[in-house]
């Protein structure tokens, strides 16, 4: 399904596949040779998704462009089923695995690999040919990478990516509000936010 979103429509390669359960919101750019299987969802939040070359996205995999973070995915690059992109880029020849999940402003090198339910956080630089093993997260620039069990170790480098500035525009500073509050604004943010697509009309593909 082709969605018009603020007046921006998608666009697909005459030789690109994509799946009639797809959905495709704004402006997509599905490159030549393409493949976007069945209940992919691809969504301009006020960013563009583009896909380079002979890029296949597996079911039910999730990307999604932001104002300041677009999704761009290099040639040749595979985006596993439940996988999710978040504003980030991805190199060419990348394996971004079943159920992983990559944030804003993350950048996956050439030919580097997210492994099953890898992580990587935001702001954080997956060199060329890397790995991120199962299940563990990727933090940093350059990335340093834990099992999911070091939270401390994490947060220790997390703590200077912005995470709250990247993905919602608040400062470390804004954590000392009373408690639920900051929340209720995250709330308000993506309300307005998602609102933006209450207008999104269906494209008939044969016009």
């Amino acid at each position: 399904m082709l969605f018009e979103h603020q007046g921006r429509r998608p666009r697909i390669a005459p030789d690109a596949w994509v799946a009639p359960s797809a959905v495709l919101v704004g402006d997509i750019v599905i490159g030549s040779g393409c493949r976007v299987l069945h209940q992919a969802v691809l969504s301009d939040d006020g960013g563009r998704v583009q896909l380079d070359s002979d890029v296949t996205v597996m079911e039910h995999a999730l990307m999604r462009g932001r104002d300041e973070h677009p999704v761009t995915v290099g040639a040749s690059a595979l985006i596993g089923p439940h996988a999710h992109v978040n504003g980030a880029t991805i190199g060419a020849s990348a394996f971004v695995a079943t159920g992983a999940s990559v944030f804003p402003g993350a950048v996956i090198g050439l030919g580097a690999e997210i492994r099953i339910n890898g992580v990587v956080h935001v702001n954080t630089r997956v060199a060329d040919a890397d790995v991120v093993p199962i299940g563990w997260v990727a933090v940093g620039d350059p990335a340093q990478m834990f099992p999911p069990d070091q939270h401390e170790e994490i947060w220790a480098v997390q703590r200077t990516l912005d995470f709250p500035g990247t993905l919602w525009g608040l400062s470390r500073s804004d954590e000392g509000r009373a408690a639920g509050e900051t929340q209720q604004i995250v709330a308000r943010r993506y309300r307005d936010l998602f609102g933006r697509h209450i207008d999104d009309r269906l494209i008939d593909p044969s016009t």
